[in-house]
């Protein structure tokens, strides 16, 4: 086990005790050991249509031997345009153009340059400044990194990118255990002015913010807040991306969280859930007229925009995200969220409310946070999310709290093992 450097693992600390996972299907992750676990997490936060999927598989595979990969770079294929005009299908009215990437990562990165970009070819290289939030994660490249808001993501790579950062929304005080949208909260979108102020709106580029926060701790937006960021960032002429690498695909029970609530960015990213984890592929959906400036700012011949991947519109990427589109539609996965399976995921989850530990449960369509406080203020999540493994459900850990986003495939029995394994875990560890 020497030669993989695992990301974002305690190396040392996996390889004296490894957990491996051999298969996976429908909610269900298989171990080594033969052990089935509960994946509460879709995979990260990617396997929205759950594991295992045939259409899927048969798509991989045919496009494999049809054509596995064409450059995209002065060279087009048919199912590259295709999935472009497919995707444009889900998003909101005047986000038409898609830059496709390979990951969530690149698709911020991606986002960043076209936000520069655009500025430029409109004359107005002065605005070269980002505002990003508290708590954000924008992946994992250095104008990502940037942007975000955790710390230990960005200490020790800088200098990073000229970056002022909003303050996050999290407010346990008067938010705890909100059931959906928190009331509390919409003031803090008022900073954004300020921070515009002080820099001065001519020198800043872009605001970028997750509708919803997903690895800084599932952190929701206040009612009204984004409507709020919209409206200072038109007031004064900076565009707003808004990061749904997690939000996206039928996460809140929409396609997007801009359609779920009622906000058009002027960009959006997306990855993971875009081909239900199968093929790296990240996008980014931009409006027509961002798209526009920058092609016709061009000389006639001329690449007009020096940026791209050589795995741009993969091939066999498309085909799986094309699969994965058919059967969000045929099984009504995008909406599934916002009806009777996202009310009985919000209650359930609730009913942790009282158990030993427990300070919050937040929620919204299918993605969950669950937070807990030991008594001496150590932190728990690891220890928790090892527990968890034990107990047969794979999650992820975020300091003390315990986030979820299951496949929008769960089923209320699926709900009842992660309520009763946390409820149980809570007692074990916290119970006087």
């Amino acid at each position: 086990m020497d030669h993989f450097w695992m990301p974002f693992t305690a190396n040392r600390a996996f390889k004296a005790a490894p957990r491996i996972i051999e298969r996976a299907e429908g909610m269900w992750l298989y171990s080594d050991d033969g052990r089935k676990i509960l994946d509460a997490t879709g995979g990260l936060w990617c396997v929205n249509a759950g594991h295992g999927r045939q259409k899927i598989a048969d798509a991989i595979a045919q496009q494999a031997m049809k054509l596995d990969y064409s450059s995209p770079f002065n060279l087009g294929h048919d199912i590259g345009f295709e999935f472009a005009e497919r995707l444009v299908k889900y998003t909101p009215e005047n986000l038409n153009r898609v830059f496709f990437t390979n990951s969530g990562s690149e698709a911020v990165e991606s986002a960043l340059k076209i936000a520069l970009a655009y500025q430029n070819a409109r004359g107005k290289k002065g605005k070269y400044r980002f505002i990003g939030r508290e708590k954000a994660y924008h992946g994992v490249n250095f104008g990502g990194i940037s942007v975000g808001g955790l710390t230990y993501n960005r200490k020790g790579f800088g200098p990073l990118l000229p970056v002022d950062h909003l303050p996050h929304t999290l407010d346990l005080k008067r938010n705890a255990f909100s059931k959906g949208l928190p009331e509390q909260g919409i003031e803090r979108a008022d900073e954004l002015e300020n921070l515009l102020q002080f820099h001065d709106p001519d020198s800043i580029a872009a605001v970028i913010v997750e509708p919803v926060s997903g690895a800084g701790g599932v952190i929701l937006p206040p009612i009204g807040y984004l409507k709020k960021l919209r409206e200072l960032c038109t007031k004064h002429d900076v565009l707003l991306i808004f990061d749904e690498v997690i939000t996206g695909w039928g996460r809140l029970g929409a396609s997007f969280a801009s359609n779920r609530f009622e906000v058009e960015p002027d960009m959006i990213t997306s990855a993971k859930g875009i081909t239900n984890g199968t093929v790296p592929l990240g996008a980014v959906f931009v409006r027509d007229e961002i798209c526009d400036t920058v092609i016709n700012a061009g000389a006639e011949g001329a690449i007009e925009f020096f940026h791209g991947y050589t795995y741009s519109a993969h091939p066999i990427a498309c085909a799986a995200g094309l699969a994965t589109m058919d059967i969000y539609d045929e099984e009504g996965l995008l909406e599934r969220a916002s009806g009777e399976i996202g009310d009985y995921w919000q209650s359930s989850l609730h009913s942790l409310n009282g158990e030993p530990g427990i300070v919050d449960v937040r929620n919204y369509g299918l993605i969950g946070a669950v937070q807990f406080a030991a008594p001496d203020g150590s932190l728990v999540g690891s220890k928790i999310m090892q527990r968890c493994y034990e107990k047969g459900m794979s999650v992820r850990a975020v300091g003390d709290i315990i986030a979820f986003s299951p496949p929008l495939t769960i089923e209320k029995a699926h709900i009842d093992q992660i309520v009763e394994t946390l409820s149980s875990i809570a007692r074990e560890m916290f119970a006087r």
